[in-house]
């Protein structure tokens, strides 16, 4: 059994949703070593989120913006979390509905992922920051 970990530092994007795959694997080129096994990559943070999904068409990214955009709206007077701005309280809200970590299986020396599948930097708040992303790949 291999271990690998490492942490990286994603520089600050726009509110939105980000592929990050080509920057997990420029972070990890340990995942190469592993023929058999699983990577993890967890999001240090609670107003962004990590999930898979389409990879190639960018009108999908818009349509999950737009689609949490009207679920978890801003301003909504029942907040009591407000101080940190109309977008910190439903910031909050999207990354508990996505989660803050996806598991990838690793095969061959290579993510598993399907063709058409690329890992998503969620990003909630409108200014959020550099992002901080714990890597772990672990197998054989």
């Amino acid at each position: 059994m291999r271990i690998f970990q490492n942490n990286i530092f994603l520089d600050q994007r726009k509110r939105g949703f980000h592929i990050i795959t080509a920057d997990i694997l420029r972070a990890m080129p340990q995942i190469n070593e592993i023929n058999v096994g699983l990577c993890q990559v967890f999001i240090k943070h609670t107003s962004a989120s990590l999930t898979i999904n389409e990879n190639a068409d960018p009108t999908v990214r818009q349509d999950f913006e737009m689609y949490f955009s009207k679920t978890v709206p801003e301003r909504d007077p029942d907040y009591r979390h407000d101080y940190e701005g109309d977008d910190d309280m439903p910031a909050h809200l999207k990354a508990a509905m996505l989660g803050s970590s996806v598991i990838v299986p690793i095969n061959n020396g290579r993510l598993a992922l399907g063709t058409w599948q690329g890992i998503y930097l969620c990003e909630h708040r409108n200014h959020g920051g550099h992002r901080s992303i714990v890597i772990t790949a672990w197998g054989q």
